[in-house]
């Protein structure tokens, strides 16, 4: 039998981005990550669905973790052209992979921004554009992004940057930045709020609660993300999109930054 191919490897991905620390990691942390990450398994599932396309490949995610897809207002989303998918960002991976499971019914032509470290995973580098923001091609990682918000493909995006975090028992994204706008008014492209119903565990949002109180600025419980995905098993997910919002209604009555914390006023409108 082949040997299969290590996709994910801790080891290699922290090498990339800081290989002095490497050297200095202890191997029993290593394996500590190795294991949260669940690398076994993911190398196992992204091995035997080498061959699928990013849409087979998420809707391939959806069956393994028998997940309850529903949508509504699928009709929002403009038939063609380019179009910005602005979108709250509850679970971390799950969020992304459902979206695509459900927009290609409409629009196969995605395009998602995500951190250049999800660019590991082959079967969505076609669909990926990734953010380099501390490595060596900033640059050119940024005019790739521009590049895509100009075309004419429908671009998702989780302005907020980060996962969402509990906040006086309310789970809801952190600021959003303004990017999206921005790119929106210069290129004159139609934004469409979406909302994800769905929530990591407890100990996600506790983790974020500690690390804070005790001054820690390191996001740590980020390394829990896949380990979350995991726990996603049989769980529901919702969609919602709502109604488009021109390019030229984000005129001079604010600035960018707060049509940007309009927008997401409007995606939590569609909560309920």
């Amino acid at each position: 039998m082949s040997k299969q191919k290590k996709i994910i490897d801790v080891k290699q991905v922290i090498h990339e981005k800081n290989p002095n620390f490497l050297k200095f990691l202890p191997g029993f942390i290593v394996r500590y990550l190795q294991k949260i990450l669940h690398e076994k398994d993911v190398n196992e599932f992204i091995n035997d669905h080498k061959n699928d396309s990013p849409i087979e490949f998420c809707l391939s995610v959806m069956k393994k973790f028998n997940i309850d897809l529903t949508y509504e207002g699928l009709e929002n989303v403009p038939e063609e052209g380019g179009a910005i998918l602005a979108m709250n960002h509850p679970l971390g991976g799950m969020d992304a992979m459902a979206m695509v499971a459900v927009l290609h019914q409409k629009r196969p032509d995605i395009k998602f921004v995500v951190n250049d470290v999800l660019m590991h995973l082959e079967n969505l580098q076609p669909i990926f554009v990734g953010v380099d923001k501390h490595g060596t091609n900033v640059a050119a990682s940024l005019r790739k992004v521009d590049e895509t918000f100009k075309g004419d493909d429908v671009l998702c995006i989780f302005p907020a940057g980060l996962v969402s975090r509990k906040e006086n028992g309310e789970v809801k994204d952190l600021k959003w930045k303004k990017t999206f706008v921005t790119r929106s008014i210069k290129y004159n492209k139609t934004i469409v709020p979406v909302y994800i119903e769905g929530a990591l565990t407890n100990f996600f949002y506790r983790l974020h609660s500690i690390r804070k109180s005790i001054g820690i600025k390191a996001n740590i419980e980020m390394l829990y993300l896949v380990n979350e995905l995991y726990k996603q098993h049989n769980k529901k997910i919702t969609i919602r999109f709502g109604k488009p919002l021109n390019a030229n209604e984000f005129d001079r009555s604010k600035s960018h930054d707060e049509w940007a914390q309009f927008v997401k006023g409007k995606v939590y409108e569609l909560k309920d």
